[in-house]
């Protein structure tokens, strides 16, 4: 994932909105960033997190699978007298960066970068015209390659589940429908496609083709296995006393990070119909509230920032757990290796 910048629904298919790193300000609280700390930003972006956290004296491994980014990045290295290291990596990879001694602290930004967006030629936006790829990393299955040789019910329930989209039905199956004739290529012409199968109500906010372009871009770059994957791999990475803090900007990443905080907490659980289930040591505490908000100034002088949500947890001293999907209880989606790239 892009990083440092938001992406809720509303901006799934928008335009070109400036840089700016949501709750930077808690953010950096939370880490507590200083000479000495070694801290990772999983999702680098436009370096908005690693820029203050090198400003606060810290040394920062900073990881994204986007070689833009990368590229983008090298003035900020060359700036930092060897206090950034800047890899192209996924953060589901992170611990293979940490040092032996672990790390000190871990971010995680959880949204589509503006940078992306801003490039037609990745196809992340319908406001400019553009191939239908959609995959941060250049490489692998594109979202062309999802609509056009899905399975319909897998379509259905792609942009079902990973786009909330209500009509996913009708437009999945008209989908199908039109591809047997005519392959889908641009941004522009799936976005026009969806809107004239279901049409832009008065009352509606976003644009119609929202969702589902929010669904291919999660589904074409595994944003949610990602992220779990990442949860664990910090686990395993921070030292005793280290911070995890992950901001997220829609229900289905928040409700990941929630249930991994809540697993790891060391409470027991169960109900009064089972058994209680015994009580595992815990392995994070909660930092602070369970749960930050943009305040309303920032929601007001950044949109993206309106459905971010924060939340962090310290690592205690607690051996790190078995990494169980199971736990995040996520849908048996399509397989990206059936689609071909």
């Amino acid at each position: 994932m892009g990083a440092n910048s938001g992406g809720g629904i509303t901006e799934a298919g928008g335009g070109p909105v400036r840089h700016i790193p949501v709750l930077l300000r808690e953010v950096i609280e939370a880490l507590e960033p200083q000479p000495g700390k070694i801290i990772l930003d999983g999702t680098f972006g436009a370096g908005g997190y690693t820029s203050a956290l090198l400003a606060a004296g810290a040394d920062v491994i900073a990881l994204d699978r986007d070689p833009t980014a990368i590229a983008a990045g090298q003035a900020l290295v060359a700036q930092s007298g060897g206090h950034l290291h800047l890899i192209q990596s996924e953060f589901s990879r992170l611990a293979d960066h940490a040092p032996a001694a672990g790390l000190d602290g871990v971010v995680l930004d959880i949204g589509v970068s503006s940078m992306q967006i801003d490039e037609a030629e990745r196809g992340f936006s319908f406001q400019k015209n553009g191939p239908l790829d959609m995959r941060m990393s250049g490489q692998g299955v594109s979202a062309a390659d999802v609509v056009n040789r899905a399975k319909v019910g897998d379509l259905i329930r792609i942009f079902g589940f990973l786009g909330e989209e209500k009509q996913a039905g009708r437009i999945a199956r008209a989908i199908e429908k039109r591809r047997a004739s005519e392959l889908f290529t641009t941004t522009r012409d799936l976005a026009n496609f969806i809107e004239s199968v279901n049409p832009r109500k008065a009352k509606d906010k976003i644009h119609p083709a929202t969702r589902v372009f929010q669904a291919l871009r999660i589904f074409v770059n595994d944003e949610l296995g990602e992220l779990a994957q990442a949860l664990f791999a910090a686990e395993r990475a921070l030292k005793p006393g280290g911070r995890l803090v992950v901001v997220t900007f829609h229900s289905l990443e928040d409700r990941i990070v929630k249930q991994f905080f809540s697993d790891r907490s060391g409470k027991a659980s169960g109900s009064r119909h089972l058994p209680m289930v015994e009580a595992k040591p815990a392995i994070f505490e909660t930092l602070g509230k369970s749960m930050i908000a943009a305040s309303d100034e920032e929601a007001e002088a950044n949109p993206r920032a309106r459905s971010a949500k924060l939340r962090a947890g310290v690592r205690t001293e607690a051996a790190a757990r078995t990494a169980d999907l199971s736990i995040f209880d996520l849908p048996d989606l399509a397989s990206l290796a059936k689609m071909g790239a």
